[in-house]
């Protein structure tokens, strides 16, 4: 009989069996895939760590989760400066002095921040929609290039159709700063995220391919508690109905040339280009292996953004109204199961950054593990 079975091998699940395995406990971990590590998983592929489910950038102002994962992977010194390209023009994100100059050819500070302002005077009052919103912060002009067309894709709806807050603020740098994350900490494990994993899960019991769901009294009769860090939804049989998610859909090419575009992330911010962004995935290590040389070849990722739909990877909750409801009454059934913990952000329903996951597991093991 185990203690806790933990079901995901994600950062969550990872960081639960780690601290309970410490705390004396014994933990089995299943994951449905082949492989741990959930969706920060990373792969070798032509010697550069590829991100197969997409790009995650490590970044916090949390000095005790940054303390944490230092026991388990030396971080690089990456810094997110990601550059948007609106039919072949490409400025400087987040919105800073590059990208004003770019812009409107202006110089100072003074000269940006006029512009600014005499751009957002055309929303007065509160903002009723996205697209309100956008315009009385940074104005039409960085709307229409910057900002229309990549949300547009990315939720799937017209600007007009989303709320509001969805973009309550948006970084706007009168400086010549393109870190995109204001953080203290920031940079990419060394050697991939799937190592980090695999030495946070050293020498715990970890079973692949097994779906919980699937046959949940078996799992069930073999712990005293299940950590559970599926969807929420799916754990109470989709009841009272199903909570939405945005998807994402990836286009995977190996190129024989040693750069494509010289940057990890490019945004495509026009509505016409069907994919969102291409990450370049080298570029997350500099475009050098492990013992620093140069790599000759290269991936790129399109990303496109997807509605979800039973059998897709579930990425962004759609935290609306609806939604939100919804979840509530999913939380309230959980909460009256005294032998799950539910967690992570498909367990919890959240938009959890990696360093917020962290902090959040962390929380939860010093209140149940005595």
């Amino acid at each position: 009989m185990y203690d806790y079975l933990v079901v995901g091998s994600g950062l969550y699940g990872s960081i639960f069996a780690r601290e309970a395995t410490n705390k004396g406990y014994k933990v089995l971990v299943i994951d449905k895939r082949n492989n741990v590590g959930g969706n920060i998983y990373t792969e070798k592929v032509e010697g550069i760590n590829f991100h197969k489910y997409g790009a995650h950038i490590f970044h916090t102002n949390n000095t005790e989760v940054w303390n944490y994962l230092q026991q388990y992977a030396v971080f690089n010194r990456f810094t997110n400066s990601p550059v948007a390209n609106y039919k072949g023009e490409l400025y400087s994100l987040p919105f800073n002095m590059y990208t004003f100059n770019k812009m409107w050819g202006v110089t100072t500070p003074e000269e940006a921040s006029a512009k600014i302002e005499e751009q957002r005077k055309e929303i007065s009052g509160e903002p009723q929609n996205l697209e309100e919103q956008a315009i009385s912060l940074v104005g039409r002009d960085i709307y229409e290039k910057l900002i229309k067309g990549y949300t547009e894709k990315q939720w799937g709806r017209d600007c007009k159709d989303l709320p509001a807050f969805i973009i309550k603020r948006l970084p706007v740098r009168l400086t010549f700063d393109n870190n995109y994350f204001n953080a203290l900490y920031q940079g990419i494990p060394i050697g991939g995220y799937t190592k980090m994993i695999e030495n946070i899960l050293d020498d715990i019991e970890v079973r692949f391919g097994e779906d919980y769901l699937e046959n949940r009294d078996k799992w069930n009769g073999l712990a005293k508690k299940v950590v559970y860090t599926g969807p929420i939804d799916a754990f109470f049989c989709y009841k009272l109905g199903t909570l939405e998610y945005r998807s994402v859909r990836f286009e995977n090419e190996v190129l024989d040339i040693p750069n494509f575009q010289g940057n990890a992330a490019m945004n495509y911010t026009d509505r016409e280009t069907p994919w969102t962004r291409i990450i370049e995935h080298k570029w997350f290590e500099f475009g050098k292996d492990e013992n620093g040389n140069d790599l000759p070849k290269t991936i790129i990722s399109r990303e496109y953004s997807s509605e979800w739909k039973p059998g897709d990877e579930p990425y962004y909750p759609v935290n609306d109204e609806k939604n939100g409801k919804r979840y509530a009454a999913y939380k309230e059934l959980a909460d009256r199961e005294e032998k799950v913990i539910f967690g992570g952000r498909l367990g919890e329903y959240k938009y959890y950054d990696m360093d917020a996951t962290v902090a959040s597991v962390l929380e939860k093991c010093k209140g149940e593990l005595k």
